[in-house]
């Protein structure tokens, strides 16, 4: 038991380590852009675009579910978004009342660079441990996000906007 305590210990520090890496990076490009003033979005206004993209198109209610915020507020704000070019909202084809939200090639231009070191950190892994192991990696992420993480997965919308 002490011995499978340890191995969580350290699995979690490892993983731990491993998140803030790629956290530390993404705030890096997004202090950058901020810096360079190629966004026009504030801090917590990419977060809000982010989430968005995350939850794959969700509605204005949904996202206020998600946020745990009224969804008059959450229209409120998407609309700062909207006008920036980040967000688009399309209406639902089955409720006229309800706003799917979108992100906009606007959003995926810095979305996409941004996520270039995810592919760089990939490459290196594969170099090194070889495609067996980064398949078998790529196993194990697949069951932690599809089994493990029900709080989360369960927000995420299945809408498809075209």
């Amino acid at each position: 038991m002490d011995r499978e305590k340890g191995v969580l210990f350290m699995l979690s520090e490892v993983f731990t380590e491993v998140y803030e890496k790629f956290k530390l990076n993404f705030y890096m490009h997004m202090f950058q852009r901020l810096q360079e003033r190629e966004t026009s979005l504030t801090a917590t206004e990419t977060f809000t675009v982010e989430v968005i993209h995350a939850l794959k198109n969700p509605k204005v209610s949904q996202l206020a579910k998600f946020l745990d915020m009224s969804t008059p507020n959450v229209a409120y704000k998407i609309s700062s978004r909207v006008k920036k070019g980040y967000v688009e909202k399309v209406q639902s084809k089955e409720d006229k009342r309800e706003y799917i939200l979108k992100a906009t090639d606007k959003f995926y231009a810095y979305y996409d660079e941004k996520n270039e070191y995810i592919d760089v950190v990939l490459r290196r892994l594969e170099d090194k441990m070889g495609r067996e192991s980064a398949e078998k990696l790529e196993g194990l992420l697949k069951i932690m996000s599809e089994e493990l993480m029900p709080e989360i997965s369960h927000f995420i919308a299945d809408n498809k906007v075209e």
